[in-house]
């Protein structure tokens, strides 16, 4: 199988995830609820991954690393933990559901900071326009799930940091793949998946938190600290993490990691860039498809989206499943995205790539795409 679909979940992991997983499963228990050899193997582990994340992210301490179960875990929390029911909140306008959900049911007062795709100046002016002194917080993901368009993150922080503004990114189809300075942001929470580009399992997720007076937990129960009270502790990371910890999770994220730190964000970056500017320039040679391509691909990370007007984009991605290739179509859990696009109607089909494809395998993919328009209009 030739797999285009790393946006979704890195299929293809580094070797030492899984061997880190397996030892978990044979020498881990649960950190934090014994002295015994495998409660401490588990803490020892648990804190090497929080530090590790830490040093990746130039997060403040890595107490201030939360564990979860996935980037809309993460993003609940920091969500729920700024915006009030009712609240105000500036969005741009290629949030995913995981963003957007939450909000309805907080029934927050949205603004979307529309701009053109591809235009990061235009975002940047959108929430500078957008962010007033009642805004409760600004949402902003650090790159299009749908289009690989990298926002201007930097320079909304700056205006937050400006406006007083608390600031939560959703770095799910960012990290380990761009760069990503916590301090440098001042952001309130960055919240992340462990299982796409940070090459972990299913599962697994990541809440930075940063220098923020109040953190709301989602859930209340068992921390293994301060059991006689009957209040949540009000320190990190307990106060957000509940319940037994998913240790063969966090030991194969931990093997993820160090496979990103150890490969360089640079070099992770300019694959996913090149297979993706390869897949945009084969499919822009195909008549009658319509390639959602950066110039130079400067505001794109490694996503490509496309339009066959006459193969309908489910169909489309059936057929090339059909032929071992995976990519995935419709509205990607992202429909203000396709609404900022113009294709909330069609949806797209999308390739997302990753450090194991190769370019043989992008060209094959664009091969077929070609093929199966060609069966279709003849």
């Amino acid at each position: 199988m030739i797999y285009l679909d790393s946006a979704a979940t890195s299929f293809q992991k580094p070797p030492a995830v899984e061997r880190a997983m397996v030892e978990a499963l044979h020498e881990m228990s649960s950190p934090g609820r014994g002295g015994y050899p495998t409660a401490m193997r588990a803490a020892e582990t648990a804190l090497e991954c929080r530090i590790q994340i830490q040093e990746l992210f130039s997060a403040q301490s890595p107490e201030q690393v939360i564990f979860t179960m996935n980037a809309t875990h993460a993003l609940n929390i920091a969500i729920k933990s700024l915006v009030p029911r009712g609240g105000r909140v500036v969005i741009s306008g290629y949030e995913h559901n995981a963003v957007t959900r939450p909000l309805r049911a907080l029934q927050a007062k949205v603004t979307v900071a529309d701009s053109p795709l591809f235009r990061p100046e235009e975002a940047a002016s959108a929430f500078e326009k957008a962010i007033r002194p009642e805004t409760d917080a600004v949402i902003c993901s650090h790159v299009s799930n749908v289009f690989g368009f990298i926002q201007p993150i930097d320079e909304i922080a700056e205006t937050c940091r400006k406006k007083g503004v608390p600031l939560i990114v959703d770095a799910s189809q960012s990290a380990g793949i761009l760069p990503l300075n916590m301090r440098e942001l001042g952001a309130a929470f960055v919240a992340m998946p462990g299982h796409k580009g940070l090459y972990g399992p299913q599962g697994t997720g990541v809440l930075l938190c940063g220098e923020i007076s109040h953190t709301l937990p989602l859930l209340e129960g068992g921390t293994g600290s301060l059991s006689a009270q009957q209040e949540m502790p009000d320190f990190l990371p307990d106060r957000l993490e509940v319940g037994t910890h998913n240790m063969p999770g966090i030991a194969g994220l931990l093997a993820g990691v160090r496979f990103i730190r150890a490969s360089g964000l640079r070099s992770v970056s300019e694959w996913d860039k090149k297979m993706a500017a390869i897949a945009a320039e084969g499919l822009n040679e195909i008549p009658g498809l319509q390639v959602f391509a950066s110039p130079d691909f400067l505001a794109q990370s490694g996503v490509v989206s496309f339009l066959c007007k006459r193969v309908d984009t489910e169909r489309m991605a059936a057929l090339l499943g059909e032929r071992g290739i995976a990519v995935r179509a419709g509205l990607h859990c992202a429909p203000l995205a396709h609404r900022s696009a113009g294709t909330l109607q069609s949806g797209t089909v999308r390739a997302s790539f990753s450090v194991f494809n190769t370019e043989e395998e992008v060209r094959l993919f664009v091969e077929e795409v070609a093929r199966i328009f060609k069966e279709n209009i003849e």
